[in-house]
């Protein structure tokens, strides 16, 4: 899909000093009995603390159905590496959301033909109008003439994986 092609890429990113001494400490304050390891309820907690937002279950059966069967819970190394993807997805996310609004100038909170024509002759002058018609049409999902945030996000995490 060409769209994609031309959109954010996930980045591998490194979290600061800072940042990553917050995470142990939330790991050891979760860990109130000092069992070297989180549960289920811990690390429900440990989300809410670093992202501010309680897991549903689906998300925390993925977590711990991910983990190793021998230990009983997450271990530290673990529990840094599912934060640190947290935070790159949480990145990536606000990285489409900010070029979403670059493209939204009438702040609508859709995009339009009209908006992807003016954002292409922008980033790619030469590029056919055919072709952006042809883009606009296979990122507006519903066919309503409109590209939501929902349709465009979709469109720049997904679209590389249809070609």
């Amino acid at each position: 899909m060409f769209f994609s092609e031309a959109g954010a890429r996930p980045r591998t990113w490194e979290a600061s000093p800072s940042e990553h001494r917050q995470w142990v400490e939330v790991f050891k304050a979760c860990d109130e009995d000092n069992k070297g390891y989180l549960s289920r309820e811990d690390f429900k907690v440990a989300v809410v603390m670093l992202f501010g937002y309680k897991p549903c279950k689906i998300e925390v059966d993925s977590v711990m159905s991910s983990i190793n069967p021998n230990t009983s819970g997450i271990l530290l190394e673990g529990f840094l590496n599912i934060v640190r993807k947290k935070k790159e997805a949480q990145l990536y996310r606000n990285e489409i959301r900010h070029i979403f609004t670059a493209f939204d100038v009438h702040y609508r909170g859709f995009l339009t033909l009209e908006d992807f024509k003016k954002a292409f002759k922008q980033v790619a002058p030469k590029l056919p109008e055919r072709t952006i018609l042809e883009v606009f049409r296979e990122v507006d999902q519903n066919s309503d003439g409109h590209v939501s945030f929902r349709d465009f996000e979709y469109a720049m995490k997904y679209g590389k994986n249809e070609a």
